[in-house]
C-alpha cells in the first residue's frame, strides 16, 4: 500500500507539472477527479462514473466541474477521451511513459472492454516513416468482438451447442 500511495503521489506531481506547464493549477476539484482516475485505471469511466466517486471525495464538487475537468485534462492530453461505440465518453489517464494509446478489445456481447498493454503497431509506424515520409504522432486500435468470458458462457449452454 505504502508504494501504491507513492506512485499515485508521484503521478499527481507529474499532472501537476503537466498543468503547470500549461499555464493551469492542480485544483482541488482536479486532483480529487485525477486520483479517482488513478484509483480506477483499468475501469475505462464514464464523466457520470467519475462524478460519483470524485462526489464521494468531495461531496462540494458538481457535475458540470467534474466535466470541465475532464475535458481539460483531455485537451492537455493528461487523459484519453475513448468512444467504444457505446455513445458514452469514457476516459483513460495515459501514462507518462507510454507515448501512444494502449489497444482494447472490447465486446459486442457484454460490453466488457479489455486492455492490450503491448503496441505492436510500432513497426508498422516506422514502416510508415521510411515508405510514406509520414511521421506518425499516435494511434489507437480498437478490436470488436466477442470475449473469452461470453465465448465460455456458450460453450456451458446446451442450448448454444
Amino acid at each position: 500500500m505504502v508504494q501504491r500511495r507513492g506512485s499515485m503521489e508521484a503521478r499527481i506531481e507529474q499532472v501537476k507539472q503537466q498543468l503547470q506547464s500549461q499555464g493551469y493549477k492542480l485544483t482541488p476539484q482536479r486532483e480529487a477527479t485525477v486520483r479517482v482516475l488513478l484509483e480506477n485505471e483499468e475501469d475505462h469511466l464514464s464523466a457520470e462514473d467519475v462524478f460519483l466517486l470524485v462526489k464521494e471525495k468531495a461531496p462540494e464538487i458538481g457535475l458540470a466541474t467534474v466535466y470541465r475537468t475532464l475535458e481539460l485534462l483531455s485537451e492537455l492530453h493528461v487523459v484519453e477521451k475513448l468512444n467504444f461505440g457505446d455513445g458514452v465518453a469514457r476516459y483513460d489517464l495515459r501514462s507518462a511513459s507510454n507515448n501512444h494509446h494502449h489497444h482494447h478489445l472490447i465486446c459486442v456481447r457484454c460490453g466488457s472492454v479489455d486492455e492490450i498493454m503491448d503496441d505492436w503497431l510500432l513497426p508498422l509506424e516506422e514502416r510508415l516513416a521510411t515508405e510514406y515520409q509520414f511521421k506518425v504522432l499516435d494511434h489507437r486500435l480498437d478490436f470488436h468482438g466477442i470475449c473469452w468470458r461470453c465465448e465460455d458462457q456458450d460453450s456451458t449452454d446446451p442450448k448454444k451447442q
